[in-house]
């Protein structure tokens, strides 16, 4: 039995109600094939999701005259073959051989340039109908050349790390829906992932605390492999690899293809894990990334890989523990290599500003700025350090009301008069009858009261005195 056209059974479900009804008032084909027009299809080998009434009604004459026969697509009697005169075709195709990379648009102008066309003579879909039936429509050439892509691996554990983001559930948190990312590390020759975790969202500081695990956990990597976006960008993150001998490499824009292996997990963790998780016993962050840890560590850790020969990423890992470079001393300092250091100004009153809270630092440093060093890990504030590095001392909160009752620093004065009972009150102050030099020699004061009354430094000092008598 012949098989019935695919388009043409389209064409006829569109009709429908038409082809089933034995006849039709007047005036009454023009108001349904307006109803059809007005709905939504899916038409084959089209993105266009509307029929013209016209097209509509075509149909169902060309129903009407042939059946569902008639409403097979029919085939141009000229498919093939060129309208473009021998010649013309010629040196169309010259053009293409002569450069592969020319587009049609650019043949289009030089043939006219050359006047072997004249203008608005040569259209764009005759010279591609030409291309396409000589094989010639692509553009080809050394620019354009398909990207040589290779299949690699790792031939050790720990020699490259994966670093990437998934888009991962929602979840009620504090009345409202957040949207969770999943930050991952993951090595290259064990697919074994060395930490992964939910964050609320995918900035430097959430990709530096998954780091900061997967280093705890699993040493060292000698190359880091991560996407081009601002979060890996950051300058902090790369400070890190710097100081923990990591090479840190940026795949191209677009180009995913350099971390697949980690989109295959990616694949798995969606099939294996999102799909069993069962997000109304999750009430918070936590609660998600505790069901995370465990089926890394009991399932995904713990179960044959075929690209493996069937070993696990937990068992490819441990046979090259040896090689694996460890933290050794340098764990002792782990945290600090992850402070960030921020510039704020100390204030008249000796404190600094951070995350709207105040702290307070060495007095002296007011008026100065200074380096911040901040735990935000640990949300907590170190201390101070100058542009040099140099360790200035510690930043507490302020405490405004412990400062009430603070002993301050005061600078010392010298009366040459003081009042009575040892200068309990105020002290006023005595003009002596001699002038002293200044400290600097003549001040603007001086000078200005001279040359006002006119008189010599003796005198006006006398003048002054009797003034005041």
């Amino acid at each position: 039995m012949k098989e019935i056209d695919p388009i043409a059974l389209f064409r006829l479900s569109v009709l429908g109600q038409l082809v089933s009804r034995e006849r039709l008032a007047r005036g009454e084909l023009q108001q349904l094939i307006g109803q059809l027009a007005q709905r939504e299809y899916t038409i084959p080998g089209s993105q266009r999701t509307r029929l013209g009434n016209k097209t509509i009604e075509a149909w169902y004459y060309a129903w009407r005259k042939g059946g569902i026969e008639g409403l097979v697509p029919k085939v141009r009697a000229d498919r093939g073959h060129s309208k473009l005169v021998p010649a013309l075709q010629e040196a169309v195709l010259a053009a293409k051989r002569e450069n592969p990379r020319r587009s049609i648009r650019q043949i289009q102008r030089l043939l006219q340039a050359s006047g072997a066309a004249a203008n608005d003579s040569l259209s764009s879909s005759a010279i591609h109908r030409l291309l396409q039936r000589h094989g010639l429509s692509g553009i080809t050439g050394s620019s354009s050349l398909p990207e040589e892509r290779r299949s690699f691996g790792a031939e050790f554990a720990g020699s490259i790390w994966y670093g990437d983001v998934m888009h991962g559930p929602r979840l009620a948190l504090g009345g409202q829906q957040r949207k969770t990312y999943l930050v991952s590390l993951f090595d290259d020759a064990s697919r074994l992932v060395a930490h992964s975790a939910f964050c609320l969202s995918e900035t430097a500081l959430d990709i530096e605390g998954v780091l900061k695990q997967a280093l705890l956990r699993r040493g060292i990597p000698r190359k880091l492999v991560v996407d081009n976006g601002a979060a890996y960008r950051a300058a902090t993150l790369q400070g890190l690899c710097a100081r923990l001998d990591i090479h840190l490499i940026f795949c191209r824009p677009y180009a995913p293809e350099g971390k697949g292996k980690l989109e295959r997990w990616h694949r798995t963790f969606r099939d294996q894990f999102l799909s069993e998780c069962e997000a109304g016993r999750i009430t918070d962050l936590a609660e998600l990334n505790a069901r995370l840890w465990a089926w890394l560590e009991q399932v995904y850790h713990r179960t044959g890989h075929s690209a493996l020969g069937g070993l696990t990423p937990l068992a490819r890992y441990q046979q090259d523990l040896p090689r694996i470079r460890s933290l050794g001393a340098k764990a002792a300092t782990l945290d600090a290599l992850f402070y960030h250091r921020v510039t704020r100004f100390v204030k008249k009153d000796g404190t600094v500003s951070y995350q709207g809270q105040q702290f307070e630092v060495a007095y002296a440093l007011s008026g100065k700025t200074v380096k911040l060093v901040v735990d935000p890990h640990g949300a907590r504030v170190i201390g101070v350090e100058s542009d040099a590095g140099e360790w200035l001392g510690e930043a507490t909160a302020l405490d405004r009301q412990a400062n009430l009752h603070r002993v301050r620093r005061k600078p010392e004065h010298h009366h040459e008069g003081g009042g009575e009972g040892g200068g309990g009150g105020e002290s006023e102050p005595v003009l002596s009858s001699q002038p002293k030099p200044g400290p600097g020699g003549p001040n603007l004061v001086e000078l200005a009261h001279q040359q006002y009354y006119a008189v010599a430094p003796a005198q006006a000092v006398s003048a002054a005195v009797a003034q005041r008598a």
